[in-house]
């Protein structure tokens, strides 16, 4: 039988130039692992988290394309944002006073 399984050249080109994105991160920061979250309607975050301790995330228009792009750069994908993963992110000064910031109803306007 044959593959009838129809390929959306748009969707293949986005997951590509994501994977380049998730790689790069990777590169940048000793490796990198990653979860990828339902947005809805939006479509998906990708949160990324370096061996360095460094993180930063990416939107894919579908749950589907960011899957895609996830395994297409070859990371390490959790299927969830647990404890033990989210214990490797370094957070800083800022994270935290924007942190702080939320919980006290917003950042002060002095």
């Amino acid at each position: 039988m044959a593959d009838t399984q129809q390929v959306d050249p748009k969707a293949e080109r986005k997951a590509a130039r994501l994977a380049r994105q998730i790689s790069s991160f990777s590169k940048a920061h000793g490796g990198a692992e990653g979860q990828v979250a339902y947005l809805g309607e939006r479509g998906a975050r990708i949160v990324l988290v370096g061996e360095d301790g460094n993180w930063g995330d990416l939107v894919a228009p579908s749950f589907e394309i960011a899957e895609k792009a996830v395994e297409k750069s070859g990371i390490t994908r959790h299927e969830s944002f647990d404890g033990e993963f989210a214990a490797k992110v370094k957070t800083g000064r800022y994270e935290w006073s924007r942190m702080a910031g939320i919980q006290v109803g917003g950042p002060k306007n002095d």
